[in-house]
């Protein structure tokens, strides 16, 4: 009896630290997400064209399709954002067109997803 309280016991420890290691690993990365600068996207360098991109930050993940006509942002759809509770974040694109700029606040409540879809967009933008 002492020996199955003992394994179990370690598989509780070893949990335990795994996930207190995970938790630490994804809020470092969340951190240097937010303190991460965008720069804007000089759109007189951009053709016309519908242009692909994406950006990662664990755990919201974002994939996007952007289109430049007369180098103007058109369109920008969001074709995949695993975002956790980020969801409000993809309001983000249409500041973004409204201002034909990444240089917007993001969305309170779902700063993670704001920062990770601006990058996407930028990744679509600059080779």
């Amino acid at each position: 009896m002492k020996k199955v309280l003992l394994i179990v016991g370690v598989v509780v420890l070893v949990i335990g630290v795994a996930g207190t290691l995970f938790v630490m690993k994804t809020q470092e990365s969340l951190n240097q997400l937010v303190k991460q600068p965008i720069s804007d996207v000089d759109l007189e360098n951009v053709e016309n064209g519908t242009y692909d991109g994406s950006y990662s930050a664990f755990p919201v993940s974002v994939t996007v399709k952007v289109t430049v006509e007369d180098h103007a942002i058109t369109a920008i759809v969001i074709t995949k954002h695993d975002n956790g509770q980020g969801k409000p974040a993809e309001a983000i694109v249409e500041e973004v067109i409204d201002h034909q700029s990444l240089e917007v606040d993001v969305m309170s409540g779902a700063t993670y997803s704001s920062k990770v879809i601006l990058l996407a967009i930028r990744d679509a933008l600059v080779p």
